[in-house]
C-alpha cells in the first residue's frame, strides 16, 4: 500500500502536481464554503468561463496571461452585478447571459489569434505540465487569497448570510462583496495551469458542498473543507498515476464520489439515515 501511494512522487513533474494541486484545492475549499452560504456557485462558474477571452487579449497584447484573466474575470463578476441590480430579471439569468456571452467570445478570438498554446491546457488544465515556476506563481495568488479568507472569514459569513444584519453591524458590504469577488477571480486564474476552465467550478463548489451535509456550524464547515479537498486531492493525482488518466478530472470524480457518500448517509441529512419526528 505505501509504495501504491508513494511510487508516484519519486517524479519531480508529480511532486509539482501534488503542490500546486494542494495549493488549489486548500484555497477553493475555504472559498467553497462562502460561495454555497451567498448562493453563488453559478458564479463561480461564469467568472471561470468569462477568463478565456482574457487569456487571448493578453497574448496579443504581450502581457501576462493572469492579469489578462483577472481583468475579464472581474469585468465579467461586476458587469452581473450591475445588471442584475438594473434590472428585472434575475441574477442567474443574467450569470448565465453574460458568461456564456464571454466564453463565445474567448473561443471566437482563439480561433482567429490562434495563440501559441493549447486551448485544451486552458480548459482542462495541465497539471502534469506545470514547472515549479507555477508553482511559485500559483502560491504567491492562492495563500494570500486563502489568508484572506481565513482572517476575515466571521465578516464574510455574515455578509454572505445576512448582509442587512451586516450593515446594521457597521460593516462596509461593498467592500465585502467586491473583495469576495476579487478573491473569487483571483483562485480561478491561479487554478487555470492546475485544473483548467471547465473543471475549476467542480474544485470550488465540491468541498464546501460535502461539508455542508455533514455539519452544522459554519465554522466547522469551514476546517473540515480543507481536510476534504487535501484527501481527495491526493487521492486523485496518486490514482490517475496508476490509472494513466488526466489528475485534474481524477480529482473531480473522487470528490464527486465523497459528494454521493455524503449525500446518502450523512449523519445530519443523509438520504437513507433515519430522520427524527
Amino acid at each position: 500500500m505505501w509504495t501504491w501511494l508513494s511510487e508516484p512522487y519519486s517524479f519531480d513533474f508529480m511532486q509539482q502536481a501534488l503542490v500546486i494541486g494542494l495549493l488549489v484545492a486548500t484555497t477553493s475549499a475555504v472559498l467553497s464554503c462562502f460561495l454555497i452560504l451567498k448562493g453563488w456557485s453559478l458564479m463561480g462558474d461564469a467568472v471561470s468561463h468569462a477568463v478565456l477571452p482574457g487569456v487571448v487579449i493578453a497574448y496579443l497584447l504581450g502581457i501576462p496571461i493572469l492579469i489578462g484573466a483577472f481583468a475579464t474575470g472581474m469585468l465579467c463578476a461586476v458587469a452581473t452585478g450591475y445588471l442584475s441590480s438594473n434590472s428585472r430579471i434575475k441574477e442567474d439569468t443574467v450569470m448565465g447571459v453574460v458568461f456564456s456571452g464571454m466564453f463565445a467570445l474567448g473561443v471566437v478570438l482563439f480561433a482567429k489569434v490562434q495563440p501559441g498554446f493549447d486551448i485544451h491546457d486552458i480548459l482542462f488544465g495541465d497539471m502534469l505540465g506545470v514547472i515549479w515556476t507555477d508553482v511559485l506563481y500559483a502560491g504567491a495568488i492562492l495563500v494570500p487569497a486563502l489568508i484572506l479568507l481565513l482572517v476575515f472569514r466571521k465578516d464574510l459569513m455574515l455578509f454572505a448570510f445576512d448582509p442587512e444584519h451586516a450593515t446594521v453591524a457597521g460593516l462596509k458590504i461593498q467592500w465585502l462583496h467586491y473583495g469576495l469577488l476579487a478573491i473569487l477571480s483571483l483562485v480561478i486564474v491561479a487554478s487555470i495551469k492546475a485544473v483548467g476552465i471547465i473543471l475549476v467550478i467542480a474544485v470550488l463548489i465540491a468541498p464546501g458542498a460535502i461539508s455542508y451535509l455533514l455539519v452544522s456550524r459554519f465554522e466547522s464547515m469551514v476546517w473540515l473543507s480543507m481536510p476534504i479537498a487535501i484527501v481527495s486531492t491526493f487521492i486523485g493525482i496518486t490514482a490517475s498515476y496508476h490509472l494513466n488518466s488526466a489528475p485534474a478530472p481524477t480529482i473531480v470524480v473522487v470528490l464527486s464520489l465523497l459528494f454521493v457518500v455524503a449525500f446518502l448517509f450523512s449523519p445530519r441529512q443523509g438520504l437513507f439515515m433515519p430522520r427524527s419526528h
